[in-house]
């Protein structure tokens, strides 16, 4: 089997890559579990010297990453940059913060002292996608690296480049070469190591099919997964809303990554009396946006990573038209079977159709018109995702109480949703469970162990004869 690299711009084979065989994977396996029983045991010190180094790593490499980027999933450059930046400000947080976010933790009771100690739990395998093909990986690994777990890394086989380059990364930044290793395998291998008792975890980033298969197979060996699954996030604008910069934000919001993003706004749920100025306005902005080489400065957005993703969104939404969904604004693609899918609008969502239901990965932005505040909570709710949502309101306590009634992960009244590395990030319902990012994220992949001393055992009195 090869896996490979492959220009969406171009339509060209970049490079091949031979599949590792179940031996060789099994070898770097075993190195791993070896590696875990001594890094478990390196200080916080230590863990944060490289990863600090890590981080450094990433930003003097930063041009060359963003080119790798651009050339395997058509990332913008000047977006891949960000990307890279981001990374590295991950590796720093975790770096300085590891030790106290897993700090023993006193707890009050009847024992001398009694307390919960976090402690590794050795080989996490990591499952990542191709969409935010450093981003993605770095959030796993610099909490898991820096707790003390050792990584396994299964990239999406269209980023090979990349998966190496990071594996490159760590190693130069002087971790162990053990502690973080990329396996350049087909999903055929992910089965075995799930069930194989040196894996003790896994995490996963993608479809909700891959995750359903992944959390069974390392439920029937009861191991702890953490699952990042598919989005269908609601921008809620209300009338009150500040109409131009909610559109304006609309458009960034549908567009982050060409539209291929978990986190992307992708349903519009607008408050009847705004509708039309809101459609309008967000048209504007949408083609506005330039697309081009993801290598020229200029390029705001890219192809989509595959000529097959654009084929499956162009049947989505010719399958919702054909259900009564409506275009706003034409684009998609010129012809079958090429990358590039220009942002498009449909209005008239509803049940029944693909666009209704279905999470859309690319710039297609839909509209859901609302009657009320209340029919607003009802539509973003009335969805088997909850992975983020924004509200749009000028009333502020207004949009904080909305914002607990929305069922999702995160909520963001004003803003973009976006991830960073101060707060957990993750979802419910099919958009998965666990949490990356911020404390929580780091103590995912630990034993929480309680500990308990008791005090000094009374002394036994003789007997008198």
């Amino acid at each position: 089997m090869a896996i490979e690299s492959f220009n969406p711009y171009t339509g060209k084979v970049l490079r091949r890559f031979r599949a590792f065989s179940w031996p060789k994977t099994e070898r770097i396996l075993a190195q791993a579990a070896r590696a875990a029983v001594s890094w478990r045991d390196s200080t916080f010190a230590e863990r944060s010297r490289l990863m600090h180094r890590a981080a450094d790593l990433l930003r003097q490499r930063q041009e060359e990453l963003a080119r790798l980027m651009a050339l395997e999933m058509g990332k913008p450059v000047t977006d891949g940059r960000a990307e890279i930046q981001k990374c590295a400000l991950t590796c720093d947080y975790y770096a300085d913060h590891a030790e106290e976010f897993l700090r023993d933790e006193e707890i009050k009771t009847e024992a001398r002292r009694s307390f919960i100690a976090h402690e590794p739990l050795g080989v996490v395998l990591a499952i990542m996608p191709w969409n935010f093909p450093f981003w993605q990986v770095i959030r796993f690994a610099a909490p898991a690296l820096m707790a003390g777990n050792v990584g396994l890394l299964k990239h999406a086989s269209n980023v090979p480049q990349c998966a190496l380059a990071l594996e490159s990364v760590f190693h130069d930044a002087g971790f162990p070469p053990a502690t973080f290793r990329t396996l350049l395998i087909g999903s055929d291998l992910v089965e075995k190591l799930l069930q194989d008792d040196r894996v003790k975890a896994a995490t996963l980033t993608g479809s909700e099919l891959a995750g359903s298969q992944v959390a069974a197979t390392a439920g029937a060996q009861i191991k702890k997964t953490v699952l990042e699954l598919g989005g269908s996030d609601p921008f809620i604008v209300l009338a009150d809303a500040d109409l131009e910069l909610a559109a304006k934000t609309a458009a960034q919001a549908r567009m982050v990554n060409s539209g291929q993003s978990c986190i992307a706004a992708k349903r519009f749920i607008v408050e009847k009396s705004v509708v039309k100025p809101f459609v309008n306005q967000l048209k504007t902005h949408l083609l506005a946006l330039r697309t081009g080489d993801p290598l020229d400065e200029a390029t705001q957005y890219g192809p989509l990573a595959r000529p097959d993703l654009a084929d499956e969104l162009t049947k989505q939404v010719e399958d919702s038209v054909q259900a009564g969904a409506r275009v706003e604004l034409f684009g998609g693609q010129s012809k079958p079977g090429t990358a590039l899918f220009r942002p498009m609008i449909l209005a008239n969502v509803k049940p029944g159709q693909p666009a209704y239901y279905e999470e859309l990965f690319g710039p297609v932005a839909l509209i859901f018109e609302a009657r009320d505040e209340a029919d607003a909570v009802r539509l973003a709710n009335d969805s088997r995702f909850g992975l983020g949502a924004s509200i749009w309101t000028r009333d502020q306590q207004r949009g904080e109480a909305l914002a607990r009634r929305i069922e999702s992960g995160a909520v963001f009244v004003n803003a973009m949703v976006k991830s960073s590395p101060e707060m957990p990030f993750g979802g419910v319902k099919k958009s998965g469970y666990g949490r990356e990012l911020s404390y929580l994220g780091i103590r995912e992949f630990v034993n929480q162990k309680s500990i308990w001393v008791a005090g000094e055992a009374p002394v036994a009195k003789k007997k008198v004869e």
